[in-house]
């Protein structure tokens, strides 16, 4: 066995663990939009036989009322920390257990016992992040650390800013905007965020995942987005700068996990323990430039990744970063008014 790969063995362990029908067949992935590598894909249907297909969804809602609605034909999902809980509690994942993979223990300990899934009955990290702030500074040359560039956008920008097409992390930046608190029920904060979304969406361009393309050739001046794609973006063209809003951002985990009516479960798990063997993990966070929760994965990382300012949180802003956590149902069921009339 000694002159057997690692990558080999691994692929001889899932095969045990996931049972001879993981080795052909297909695989279906409902994942965010222009965040899968194709690389790793690749790999996977070369190694496994199995063909791949991954749908996007842009936002955390869309996927989840996607499944709710059944008949969707999906095996996997990557929902964010503070849907799982949601998706569990509605009986929508399997308990795949994939804390008893083979891959494991690659593992970051910090990603293990995680709040929306002790012990990791449910899921594995994919990626972690958080939302920020991207500008072209051919339009504008000011203080990017501020959400002010999309809720009260200066002159330069107006008409063209593009803001993510996700409820919690737009109104997260929002309530904190106006020094309120996560999950907050406090009607006075929560009618000021509303009147304040409502009139600054006239001055966005788009709510879309479109940053990578758009925001490089100038067709978006400034965004609130995903720290990843805006490094994307900025390597594309170093006018691009990233900014982390001094009065509040949010942190997030997307993780993998197997659909309750998942028709190739065999496949969904060799998947899972596919993604936990460090070079894939890598492989993963080299495409879309986020980090991954899987210990080891860094040695395979491309060298920008290392001191990326969009990934390296300076000291003084540190503390402005908050993981999302789920609100309670009541809580949620007033930010989706509020999002439905900012949506209008």
């Amino acid at each position: 066995m000694k002159w057997m790969t690692t990558t080999a063995i691994a692929a001889i362990s899932v095969l045990s663990f996931a049972g001879a029908a993981s080795a052909a067949g297909e695989l279906n992935i409902y994942n965010w939009g222009d965040y899968t590598s194709p690389e790793l894909i690749k790999k996977f249907e070369e190694q496994f036989d199995v063909k791949v297909t991954v749908t996007d969804y842009d936002s955390n809602d869309t996927a989840l009322a996607k499944v709710r609605a059944g008949g969707h034909g999906f095996d996997i999902v990557v929902p964010s920390a503070n849907y799982i809980p949601i998706w569990v509690k509605e009986d929508l994942l399997l308990e795949a257990r994939p804390d008893q993979m083979e891959n494991f223990k690659n593992v970051d300990p910090r990603w293990v016992d995680v709040d929306w899934d002790p012990g990791r009955r449910y899921s594995v990290p994919w990626q972690w992040g958080l939302t920020g702030i991207g500008v072209n500074t051919k339009f504008y040359k000011g203080d990017v650390n501020t959400s002010a560039i999309f809720l009260d956008p200066p002159e330069e920008l107006v008409g063209k800013i593009n803001v993510a097409p996700e409820m919690n992390d737009v109104l997260y930046a929002t309530i904190k905007y106006f020094g309120g608190d996560w999950c907050t029920t406090d009607k006075e904060v929560l009618m000021k965020v509303r009147d304040k979304l409502v009139e600054a969406k006239t001055k966005w361009l788009a709510m879309d995942y479109s940053v990578t393309d758009k925001l490089p050739t100038g067709d978006y001046a400034g965004v609130y987005y995903w720290n990843g794609a805006i490094m994307r973006s900025r390597l594309q063209n170093p006018e691009v700068k990233f900014g982390y809003p001094k009065e509040g951002y949010p942190v997030f985990m997307d993780s993998v996990a197997i659909l309750k009516d998942a028709k190739n479960v065999d496949n969904a798990k060799a998947f899972m323990n596919f993604i936990m063997i460090p070079e894939n993990a890598a492989m993963i966070s080299n495409f879309a430039k986020y980090a991954n929760g899987i210990t080891g994965s860094e040695a395979f990382m491309v060298p920008e990744m290392k001191d990326a300012p969009e990934l390296v949180i300076p000291a003084e802003f540190e503390s402005a970063g908050e993981f999302l956590k789920s609100c309670e149902p009541e809580v949620l069921q007033l930010y989706t008014r509020i999002w439905t009339e900012v949506q209008k």
